[in-house]
C-alpha cells in the first residue's frame, strides 16, 4: 500500500512541482490546506518560497504551525524545503533594503537557530552545489558524494546550535553545503526532516533524496 503524503498549501511555495516530484517515488500525494488531511497523512511536505516573513505570516494564518508541532510531537513525519525547512527554527532576521534596519520574524522553533542572510560574494545563491552529509544519514542513502542539488536561496542558518544528544535523544544529522561560508543544507532529526535546496528540482539526485524520505514513512 502506498504512502499518504500531503504537500501543505498554505499560499506559499512550488506546489505542482513538489507532488509530480513525490508521485514519482510512488506515494499517494494530495495537495491540500486542510489541517485535519495534513495531520492524519503518513507523510507532509511543507514546501516554501520567498520571504521567510511572508512564508511564515501565511503558515499560521493557514494554522500549518498547528499542524506541524502536533505531527512532530506525535512522531508523524515532516519534511520542510527551501523556506519550508527555515521557518521551522526559531527566527529568521531579513532585510527590507540597504536602507533599512534588520527585522527578525518568530519562526515555528522546533530547532533552535536563526536564519540570516549568506555572507558570499554573489547572493542569491542560485544554482548547484554539492553537499556534505553526516555519518549515518538517511535521506542521503546511495547518492553519490559528488551529486550536486538544486539551490535558490539568499539567507540560510549559518550555525547550528542544537548539539545536545542522549541515549534516548540522538543528535540531529546536519548535512552541511558551502557558497561563501558554511550554511546547513539539510537536517534529520527524528519525524522532522528539512532541505535547503530543492530536491523536486534537482534531479536523479534530488529524486532519490525525496524516495529516501518516503521510505521512512
Amino acid at each position: 500500500m502506498s504512502s499518504r503524503v500531503v504537500v501543505l498549501d498554505y499560499g506559499s511555495g512550488n506546489l505542482r512541482s513538489a507532488q509530480r516530484a513525490m508521485e514519482r517515488t510512488g506515494a499517494d500525494v494530495t495537495v491540500t490546506s486542510d489541517p485535519r488531511v495534513a495531520l492524519e497523512a503518513d507523510g507532509l511536505v511543507v514546501p516554501g518560497v520567498g520571504a521567510f516573513s511572508a512564508c511564515m505570516a501565511s503558515l499560521k494564518a493557514a494554522g500549518g504551525d498547528r499542524v506541524i508541532g502536533r505531527r512532530v510531537a506525535g512522531g508523524r513525519p515532516v519534511l520542510g524545503i527551501c523556506v519550508g525547512m527555515q521557518v521551522l527554527f526559531d527566527r529568521g532576521v531579513e532585510q527590507a533594503d540597504v536602507h533599512s534596519e534588520d527585522r527578525a520574524t518568530e519562526g515555528c522553533g522546533e530547532w533552535p537557530g536563526t536564519v540570516e542572510r549568506l555572507r558570499a560574494p554573489v547572493v542569491p545563491h542560485m544554482g548547484w552545489n554539492t553537499v556534505t552529509p553526516p555519518e549515518g544519514t538517511r535521506l542521503f542513502a546511495d547518492v553519490d558524494p559528488e551529486e550536486r542539488f538544486y539551490f535558490v536561496h539568499s539567507y540560510a542558518v549559518r550555525h547550528w546550535e542544537f548539539v545536545a544528544s542522549s541515549d534516548r535523544i540522538p543528535a540531529p544529522r546536519v548535512t552541511w553545503a558551502e557558497h561563501g561560508e558554511p550554511f546547513v543544507a539539510a537536517v534529520e532529526n527524528g519525524p522532522l526532516s528539512a532541505t535547503q535546496f530543492h530536491p523536486e528540482k534537482s534531479g536523479d539526485a534530488g529524486a532519490r533524496v525525496l524516495a529516501n524520505w518516503v521510505a521512512t514513512l
